[in-house]
């Protein structure tokens, strides 16, 4: 089956066509804004490269609002912050504005606070070129007085879902693609309607299930947490295998709360979330292969790592991936050992690493990917002569085999591929050049 050659030079490609990232498995990582003399300040194009989605953190209320959002990088000029915004994105990358954090209450008390906090995201997204956004509201942020998941009345979190909604039309207008939509609450917002609904307790529910359609990816802060049931009616602790799976399994399968039933999410819209060591959270920390036990038991492919045993038997193969706070502290050496969690993502996913983009050697530009009708694929600047292009399908089987030169640019239709992963070699006289991997998702 051969890929049909739709253009050869990279200016005959039309822009309109590129797909946003949806990078399946995720690693999600929150990238702080500030020094920290144990995880410091990280400059963009530094972030090691399995990071696939970077949360930048945070786009808080100016003093004195609750509403009126701003975000300056503190390490770097403007410019170089959204020059490297703008190179993660061509490498594939998500680069997402984060709202919120611990310190950094937002309400929406009048329609007019919900059109300010609305024009003043799509003002931070716009100048610094972000393409999603994610909600990290805690504290006084999030609270409930009554109703039910599915009909909220509280005027707070009615404004912030349209506000949101706001916000996420705005940026298809003006970008004609879907704004990347993350959120990260606390558990309590979420499993904690288990055991309450009211406050804090399962506050975050109606958020979730009003956008659920629009949601790409839901990561629960597995830490800084109490206690929480599972769905078998047992509490765990925080910092182990058996919170890690029934706290992630609960999410998916959904549960029953005095505000009704929260009817779960897809897999594929779940991370598990966790701090990258010790030093990087309150509580929750769990050490790499204890993570790697339960991930790999949510996947399907490992054995029962506790006490606590999933309701769906086969797990979760399309579980998105793996979430922590942060990148920063990840990179930082004493934070067991520099990109640890990083490396067990890569550990964890080994055999499921279909959408990520991984290139060696020479990078080859892949973009949409995954995709769906059209796949770009760049050469890189260093080629200078004609190189042989061999495209393989997962079982090795050669569905392209061309030649090109300098400044070229395959556009390739794919509505004859079957779904799957294929591997993008690039080879000259002396061998191996470069590869990359693309995932084709009808």
């Amino acid at each position: 089956m051969r890929l049909i050659l739709l253009a050869i030079f990279a200016f005959l490609f039309c822009t309109t066509l590129l797909a946003q990232a949806q990078p399946h498995p995720a690693l999600i990582g929150y990238w702080h804004n500030w020094n920290d003399a144990a995880a410091p300040y990280l400059p963009l194009d530094q972030i090691d490269p399995r990071y696939n989605v970077i949360e930048v953190s945070f786009a808080e209320p100016v003093v004195g609002s609750s509403h009126d959002i701003v975000f300056t990088p503190s390490g770097n000029t403007i410019a170089e912050f959204t020059t490297q915004v703008a190179q993660l994105r061509a490498a594939g990358k998500v680069v997402s504005i984060s709202i919120g954090g611990a310190n950094a209450p937002v309400h929406l008390d009048s329609d007019q606070e919900r059109d300010q906090f609305v024009a003043s995201m799509l003002n931070i997204i716009d100048a610094y070129g972000f393409d999603g956004m994610d909600i990290d509201l805690e504290g006084s942020s999030i609270s409930i007085t009554g109703g039910t998941i599915t009909a909220p009345v509280d005027a707070t979190i009615i404004r912030l879902i349209d506000a949101i909604r706001g916000i996420m039309a705005g940026y298809r207008s003006a970008n004609g693609s879907k704004l990347f939509l993350t959120m990260a609450p606390e558990t309590a917002y979420v499993q904690g309607g288990q055991s309450a609904f009211g406050g804090l307790w399962g506050a975050y529910l109606p958020v979730i299930d009003a956008l659920r359609d629009s949601v790409d990816i839901l990561q629960v802060q597995l830490y800084n947490s109490g206690s929480m049931y599972g769905l078998d009616g047992v509490i765990y602790e925080q910092g182990t295998a058996d919170f890690i799976v029934s706290q992630t399994e609960a999410v998916i399968q959904g549960f029953s709360t005095s505000g009704g039933v929260f009817e779960g999410m897809r897999a594929d819209q779940i991370a598990v979330a966790l701090p990258a060591c010790v030093s990087a959270a309150g509580g929750g920390y769990a050490d790499t292969a204890t993570v790697f036990d339960a991930v790999r038991y949510l996947l399907g492919a490992g054995t029962q790592p506790g006490a606590y045993a999933l309701q769906h038997s086969g797990g979760y193969p399309d579980l998105r991936g793996l979430m922590t706070w942060s990148i920063n502290w990840d990179a930082a050496p004493a934070c067991n050992g520099s990109y640890s969690f990083a490396e067990n993502y890569e550990r964890i996913f080994a055999d499921f690493s279909t959408e990520v983009q991984e290139n060696a050697g020479m990078a080859i530009t892949v973009f949409p990917n995954p995709a769906s009708d059209l796949v770009r694929i760049e050469l890189p600047p260093e080629i200078t002569g004609q190189v042989k292009v061999l495209i393989t399908n997962a079982v090795g089987q050669h569905v392209l085999e061309d030649y090109l030169s300098a400044n070229s640019t395959i556009t390739l239709a794919t509505e004859q591929l079957e779904a799957g992963l294929y591997t993008i070699q690039l080879q000259d006289t002396s061998g191996l050049k470069g590869f990359a991997k693309v995932f084709i998702a009808h």
